[in-house]
């Protein structure tokens, strides 16, 4: 059967689709480097419609969500924070891996790894991002929670979950000032 196969080349045959998608790949010839005109030799997608990446961003593009507004490092009225957490013990209790404080125009004023009291077992690197050398360097657990308990004092606190963070850094913040995003309605819907 085998044989069969071979000596009748017909047998097997491309559906059309494939074929068509392999001759429009052969067409495109890659730019030359020393081109004159770089606009005259811009590639067809497979589609055969052109490519266009506008060099800049448009005038009414939205701006990015995590790129700071301005260049203010102060500490503002409103915070936002964060808390990356590591598995210690038999794994399954988290211990505080980091901490990450935001002010109003998305600049960081505080982000500091921190050397849990227990040893880690699970850095949950996928989720937190900490790997074992963040921590090699990492300051004391005692020495963080007060710089983040002087920060927030009196301020805003923004952020998903906050009751998770503020038990991890056993801190306490009026519930008045506390704006989680874990309970506001709009996002609860999806």
């Amino acid at each position: 059967m085998s044989s069969e196969r071979k000596k009748n080349p017909k047998h097997f045959q491309l559906n059309p689709n494939w074929a068509q998608l392999q001759q429009k790949l052969k067409s495109f010839a890659k730019p030359s480097r020393h081109s004159k005109n770089p606009q005259s030799e811009t590639p067809n997608s497979i589609l055969g419609k052109r490519k266009e990446r506008p060099n800049s961003e448009p005038d009414d593009a939205k701006p990015n969500p995590l790129m700071p507004t301005n260049d203010d490092s102060s500490v503002t009225d409103v915070l936002a924070m964060d808390c990356e957490m590591v598995g210690v013990g038999q794994g399954n209790k988290s211990a505080l891996g980091r901490v990450t404080v935001v002010n109003k125009w998305r600049n960081v004023i505080y982000d500091e790894f921190v050397r849990p009291v227990e040893h880690v077992v699970d850095f949950r690197t996928r989720i937190s991002g900490i790997r074992p050398r963040d921590l090699r360097k990492a300051k004391d657990f005692r020495v963080v929670q007060k710089k983040v308990a002087e920060l927030i004092k009196g301020r805003i606190l923004v952020g998903h979950a906050l009751h998770n963070d503020l038990k991890a850094l056993l801190l306490m913040h009026p519930k008045k000032d506390l704006r989680d995003t874990s309970e506001y309605q709009p996002f609860l819907k999806y």
